[in-house]
């Protein structure tokens, strides 16, 4: 048998504010599958899903350019507590690319479900050693898009995405210091005055944006969780804020030295989403930050 060009393994966890039955079964039912499979930017069309020793999970996805489907086979199923996959990747020639591997465990925590998944790949050809490279950012992005479909996030939010020539460890901290938050925060032709900073759960943020004509904009921030590094969590909305309230998700996933960035405004309804959209042009304000966010990076380097 033909040696692996390449070899990965890793572990992730995960905690859904689900029921253990209802996350199985978006890991097994077709159209539960197609609502959530894949990073970012991927949508799954087509899923065949044979929950049974056995049976056959055929998954074709679509995005950024490309179209791969994933042929694999269910080796074991326990509803609701572990399944077991063997999967394979074809290249463009029909030729296995890749063969992997993932044990999923659900765990009950009393209406809240733990998910541990152990995943394995082996690569066997040069051209399918990028998909090793984003295996941890790939399975870090699927598991926020099933959070995304079980709290119904998917459907009342904004979902951004950059990727930068530096690692987490060195764009995190551009998030969460005054100086450079001064720098590349707010769309293009605005600015931003702090206040207060304090990036820490139950933390502040209190800033007023500044637009080209002059008029400010107060904001008030509230850190809900902060992970060095990974993952941002801040609430929006105080005092005299106008337009709806929402939540922002930052993650921050490593591949291949570079940072695979998703800014996820989430938001209590699709109407206040679609709002933002409309009243304060989101979407586009959004990708002007990120780009100078990627503008600034590349001063600092």
């Amino acid at each position: 048998m033909t040696e692996p060009a390449g070899t990965r393994q890793i572990t992730l966890t995960r905690v859904f504010d689900a029921p253990r039955e209802e996350v199985f079964a978006y890991w097994t039912d077709a159209d539960h599958l197609k609502a959530w499979w894949g990073p970012d930017g991927m949508d799954a069309p087509t899923v065949v899903s044979d929950p049974r020793p056995g049976g056959e999970l055929t998954i074709e996805m679509v995005g950024h350019g490309m179209s791969e489907t994933m042929h694999a086979v269910y080796r074991e199923v326990v509803p609701p507590e572990r399944i077991v996959v063997d999967a394979s990747v074809p290249g463009p020639d029909g030729e296995i690319m890749l063969r992997s591997s993932h044990t999923v465990t659900f765990s009950d925590l009393g209406g809240r479900t733990k998910v541990t998944v152990e995943a394995h790949a082996d690569v066997f050809r040069p051209e399918g050693l990028a998909a090793l490279e984003g295996m941890g950012a790939g399975w870090n992005q699927s598991l926020q898009c099933l959070d995304d479909a079980l709290t119904g996030a998917v459907d009342r939010q904004i979902l951004l995405m950059r990727a930068y020539p530096a690692p987490p460890e060195v764009v995190f901290p551009l998030w969460v210091t005054r100086e450079h938050l001064e720098a590349w925060w707010g769309p293009d032709g605005f600015s931003v005055e702090i206040d207060e900073l304090d990036p820490r759960p139950g933390g502040r943020w209190r800033f007023t944006m500044r637009g080209p004509d002059g008029t400010g904009y107060p904001n008030h921030v509230t850190y809900v969780e902060v992970t060095p590094s990974a993952r941002l969590v801040f609430t929006h909305g105080g005092p005299g804020d106008p337009g709806p309230h929402f939540t922002t998700v930052v993650s921050f996933d490593e591949f291949g030295g570079r940072t695979a960035l998703s800014l996820r405004h989430v938001f209590a309804s699709a109407e206040d989403r679609d709002l933002v959209e409309e009243r304060y042009h989101a979407v586009d304000g959004g990708n002007q930050t990120l780009e100078r966010l990627g503008a600034l990076l590349d001063e600092l380097a």
